[in-house]
């Protein structure tokens, strides 16, 4: 998953803390808030990824504080988070788009499922034309929680890439229509920079072409057969590079 966004609106100032760093640890960005007011501020100026919102605060509800975020982004995921009975309340919240309520005590774990379970991982654009490898990548991709789009050929990975802007690139070199180098090299003529991770199945035969590539900083390079912990390993190194979330 990409490095997210997220504001944490909690008056328990433990429980705040203790949110914010279980999101550190898995390389995301939180802000807190301790009250409605604040929030709505820190989101005037900042549109987060995810909210978790307590229903009760000192100063404007939750549930208020929700509904003027909403208006600020009418795509805001929020999450409420109470230790209380107030369904009238929770029903006003879900009724207008909130997506989640956590019931309090919870596990950190909960809070690192729910974004898992609601924010998209990144976009991976697979280019290559080997049916079985795209099967199994693909699988592999989508198992971690990734988007995976599939290119056969040099010309529709170019297509792709500018049409759908991809997170990262997997890109095999010989490809019909346009090699792999081409690829990298017409995207980059347009414009469109996208975090590359070459595969080649032919290191000896490639080894100029990989030269150049590495000359132009791609992003990595694997050898056919891959392991699947090294493709995870490469492309969860790019996803925690920062960079805009995807919306």
């Amino acid at each position: 998953m990409k490095r997210l966004e997220v504001l944490v609106v909690e008056d328990d100032a433990d429980l705040a803390e203790a949110i914010a760093e279980a999101l550190e640890l898995v390389g995301h960005s939180p802000t807190v808030a301790g009250s409605g007011t604040e929030a709505i501020e820190h989101y005037s100026n900042h549109l987060f990824d995810m909210t978790f919102m307590d229903v009760k605060l000192p100063d404007i509800n939750g549930v208020e504080t929700f509904l003027a975020i909403r208006e600020m982004d009418p795509d805001a995921k929020v999450v409420m988070m109470t230790g209380y009975q107030i369904d009238q309340l929770l029903a006003l919240a879900t009724d207008n788009g909130a997506i989640k309520v956590l019931r309090k005590p919870f596990a950190m774990e909960a809070i690192l499922d729910t974004l898992n379970e609601i924010v998209p991982s990144g976009l991976i654009l697979v280019a290559d034309d080997d049916p079985d490898f795209v099967d199994s990548i693909r699988a592999l991709l989508a198992l971690h929680g990734y988007h995976v789009l599939v290119a056969r050929t040099g010309q529709e990975a170019v297509d792709s890439a500018l049409q759908s802007s991809p997170d990262v690139l997997l890109l095999d070199l010989q490809l019909p229509v346009l090699h792999g180098l081409d690829v990298y090299l017409e995207l980059k003529r347009l414009g469109r920079r996208v975090p590359t991770i070459i595969i080649t199945g032919y290191p000896k035969e490639e080894a100029r072409a990989i030269d150049t590539l590495r000359s132009l900083e791609i992003a990595d390079c694997l050898f056919k057969p891959v392991e699947p912990d090294a493709l995870l390993r490469a492309v969860d190194r790019i996803d925690h590079k920062g960079g805009a979330p995807r919306r």
